[in-house]
């Protein structure tokens, strides 16, 4: 096999992996399936919860005549349970795969140990560094799988924060008025990210005051396939007539403003990647709490002077004691400039 083989091959699963939804609560995935010359066999990725498993998928689309011998190199171990879908080491084991190699360990205790399973069936088993593929590649499916790996290491959802401001840190002018500060090209990402999670989460101040929806729309306005759970922190009362109540999929009234306790919740309701909606006070609060992992800030180019602030007081009374993030991703949306950062 070529020296390069695998490393390409890796790449490709990459790309593949990236094609998923990070929703759902199942990690994005790709496996390429290649011969001894490195030719391509076939290909295959997680299209989301309830579908085949990236290994399945390939395996599928492949002639399987082609496949004894072959090797499978998959952007994460090879799942070892029946949930949904079967085993992923039993469907490579029995297409005849003779090696496998893989980028990131799988760290769920209910699914991991498709790689030992393997090689007690005497398939040659190598994680991507010992089979040499360069750091850059192998970084690639650290990050593509972070927030998944990150979550089930630690039982607790991924949590993104979103803020849309002015340039000056403000979210709403002095009359409350809001709508709206970013353009229609930053809010149709937005929409996208919340068609991607599987929970948004608002407090009631959020409810009474602006009355979302917290529908995720396509750029056409129509509403996207996916909806996730829509949450309501807070004691007050959510109002019968509130749009929140009548949208479409599920909603949630949590009393409560102990954001743990929020997290621990939508964890037991299968929740593994949440956005927080619900302005300045909610953020706040996961700020000071130290759970927003990701951090989309829209900054549109207006100047407000006053009005309300992005984030409340966070208790810093010096700069060494400022929450330093580490910017991730920085882009151009229409007139308006996204931020994304992360903990460091």
């Amino acid at each position: 096999m070529p020296d390069d083989a695998i490393n390409r091959a890796l790449q490709r699963a990459l790309v593949l992996a990236r094609r998923g939804p990070q929703r759902g609560g199942n990690p994005r995935v790709g496996c390429v399936i290649i011969g001894s010359s490195g030719a391509v066999l076939a290909e295959g990725w997680h299209h989301g919860a309830g579908t085949e498993h990236a290994e399945a998928a390939a395996v599928a689309a492949a002639d399987r005549a082609t496949l004894r011998g072959a090797t499978a190199v998959i952007t994460l171990e090879p799942c070892h349970h029946t949930g949904r879908t079967p085993p992923c080491s039993q469907a490579l084991h029995a297409a005849g795969i003779a090696r496998v190699v893989y980028a990131v360990r799988d760290p769920d205790p209910a699914a991991a140990g498709g790689a030992r399973w393997l090689r007690s069936q005497g398939l040659e088993v190598r994680t991507a560094r010992e089979a040499e593929v360069p750091d850059d590649v192998v970084r690639g499916a650290e990050a593509l799988t972070e927030a998944w790996v990150t979550a089930v290491e630690r039982r607790r959802p991924w949590v993104l924060g979103k803020m849309a401001a002015s340039l000056d840190g403000r979210v709403a002018a002095v009359d409350g008025t809001s709508k709206w500060i970013t353009g229609p090209v930053a809010r149709d990402h937005a929409h996208a990210v919340r068609g991607d999670v599987d929970a948004i989460v608002v407090g009631t101040g959020t409810v009474i005051a602006d009355d979302p929806a917290l529908t995720a729309r396509r750029a056409d306005g129509t509403p996207a396939d996916h909806q996730p759970l829509r949450v309501v922190v807070g004691n007050r009362s959510v109002p019968a007539s509130a749009a929140i109540r009548h949208g479409p999929g599920d909603w949630l009234h949590l009393t409560t403003r102990d954001i743990p306790s929020v997290l621990a919740r939508l964890w037991d309701v299968g929740a593994r990647r949440v956005l927080l909606e619900g302005g300045p006070t909610l953020l706040g609060a996961a700020v000071r709490a130290g759970v927003v992992d990701e951090l989309h800030t829209y900054l549109a180019p207006v100047l407000l002077g006053a009005g309300l602030a992005a984030v409340p007081d966070l208790g810093v009374s010096t700069l060494a004691d400022a929450h330093r993030r580490h910017t991730t991703e920085a882009q151009h949306l229409g007139e308006d400039i996204l931020v994304v950062t992360r903990r460091h």
